[in-house]
């Protein structure tokens, strides 16, 4: 799952929210006199990658692309991040611009108490808004060709994110058929280790 997935499947809190979203860039690893609230959601986002990667719904997701790709894996991610902004409001009791300027406000409030390689991700969201650039499908076209331009050339020579346009979009109601019956048992898992009071948000 991708940023969005990873902030909405968190507890109401900014700090939690906020290590569920640094858990990539950080590689895992909080700093040096990090909170709980921020190992607590550096740890549920590996459990959300965890469930994800091993389950067959995501599996089948993938092999309806092609049979084999370095890059199958994130581009499930970023297409299902689409899929969860069309279908929020079965999923979230809060419009998806409004959870996604609280989380930007707060984020930006805790920025001086981070260090830098916490902030520069987090700046970068925010300046981007990068939370509201899956609502259509040029959006997540746009999206793989972005990804691209960060890849190594050497990686491009075997695979790219642009390349995947074209069978997304021929597949996109199975894909969406598939993110809709597996995004239920995500939060079904998730939400047994986390705390049900600080989970309003949430319609499931």
């Amino acid at each position: 799952m991708n940023w969005l997935a990873h902030i909405f499947l968190s507890e109401s809190n900014i700090d939690f929210q906020i290590g569920n979203f640094l858990a990539d860039p950080l590689k895992g690893k909080a700093w040096e006199n990090a909170n709980e609230e921020i190992k607590k959601g550096m740890f549920t986002h590996k459990q959300i990658d965890s469930f994800t990667d091993k389950h067959e719904i995501v599996t089948i997701s993938k092999k309806r692309l092609r049979e084999k790709g370095l890059l199958k894996p994130i581009i499930i991610d970023l297409t299902y991040d689409y899929f969860l902004t069309k279908n929020w409001d079965k999923f979230c009791n809060i419009p998806l611009k409004k959870f996604s300027n609280n989380f930007y406000h707060e984020a930006y409030k805790r920025t001086p108490f981070m260090p830098y390689q916490a902030n520069l991700p987090i700046s970068h969201m925010i300046e981007r808004d990068l939370l509201n650039k899956y609502h259509t499908i040029n959006q997540l076209k746009t999206s793989f060709s972005r990804m691209d331009g960060r890849l190594s050339p050497r990686l491009l020579q075997r695979d790219s994110a642009s390349s995947y346009s074209k069978t997304v979009v021929e597949n996109i109601h199975h894909l969406e058929k598939d993110f809709l019956e597996f995004f239920p048992q995500l939060c079904k898992t998730v939400k047994q280790d986390l705390d049900k009071d600080r989970l309003k948000h949430w319609r499931i």
